[in-house]
């Protein structure tokens, strides 16, 4: 079994002589048996613990900002960005076996698939579908898969990397046809960037389906921790929310809020949920992001 990221571990107990006192040690194992810990062993257990976890949202920063200096770079007109980063908490080492492109193609598949599964409303296709003119043709990047609509000219911008050690990359433009004469006419606002709900709800769905699909692909025998976020291409923006309302109409609701930075947010996926603990993540992100606006919605 592999060691685990939250040790040291405490195991509790009462004093021999008086039950009413508790007493607590901490085992490690030393070759095939258990020893307990001295106090300075255990100083350095839980500096080396802070120490992972700080490499790790490290890891996670330097993947979203890699991400947004990407896209951005071929940003044209104002747009507001979903970035995410799924990473498993024990990334697989580098000399476990790399996925192959048939891999990666059949991992975008199945996420697809299992994606739109999650929800009975169909209408709004998520960023899957736009990478689905390139899912056969993925491109080698940095030890990771790179799969990449930026290029194209023509529809939704997506880019995405799916990494040798399980963790997974996604940016879509959720600006695209929110623009102004597409959803608003001339009731759009000037100055602000538009963010659509229906289809950054169907960026938190599939990035859930990807992370999940590539774990499962690779073995990955841990939790993925899922970190998402919006940012318009030029600072200080404005972000406004563009809701469907029944009948398919669209609008700005006057109470919601119109944040220039909108904070991460974070959830837990494991590889061997079923459908309803992937869509509890998804709509635990998707919620999240969009409370920001002062707005509660639901997938």
């Amino acid at each position: 079994m592999p060691a685990s990221t939250m040790a040291p571990h405490h195991v509790y107990g009462t004093a021999a002589k008086d039950k009413d006192q508790q007493a607590a040690v901490v085992p490690y194992r030393d070759k095939d048996h258990t020893a307990w810990m001295a106090e300075h062993q255990i100083e350095r257990a839980y500096r080396d613990r802070f120490t992972r976890a700080q490499r790790t949202e490290e890891e996670v920063q330097r993947l979203l900002d890699h991400a947004q200096d990407t896209v951005f770079a071929r940003q044209d007109e104002p747009a507001a960005w979903f970035l995410a980063v799924a990473r498993p908490e024990r990334p697989l080492p580098r000399t476990a076996p790399r996925p192959d492109r048939q891999d990666a193609t059949t991992v975008l598949k199945s996420a697809r698939a299992r994606s739109r599964t999650l929800t009975a409303n169909h209408l709004t296709v998520g960023p899957l579908t736009g990478l689905e003119i390139v899912t056969s043709n993925p491109r080698p990047g940095l030890r990771r898969w790179v799969l990449s609509t930026l290029t194209l000219g023509v529809g939704r911008e997506i880019y995405a990397e799916l990494h040798h050690d399980g963790s997974v990359v996604l940016a879509a433009n959720v600006s695209w046809k929110a623009i102004r004469e597409d959803f608003l006419g001339d009731a759009a606002p000037d100055g602000e960037v538009l963010v659509h709900q229906g289809f950054l709800g169907a960026c938190c769905r599939d990035l859930a389906a990807t992370s999940q699909e590539l774990a499962r692909r690779l073995r990955v025998d841990s939790a993925l921790h899922l970190t998402a976020t919006i940012a318009p291409s030029a600072p200080g923006q404005a972000l406004a929310p563009v809701v469907t309302e029944y009948g398919g109409f669209t609008d700005i609701p006057a109470y919601a809020r119109r944040p220039r930075r909108i904070q991460p947010v974070a959830s837990t996926l494991n590889p061997t949920d079923e459908d309803e603990g992937l869509r509890e993540t998804a709509q635990e992100l998707f919620t999240d992001l969009m409370t920001q606006f002062g707005l509660d919605p639901q997938l």
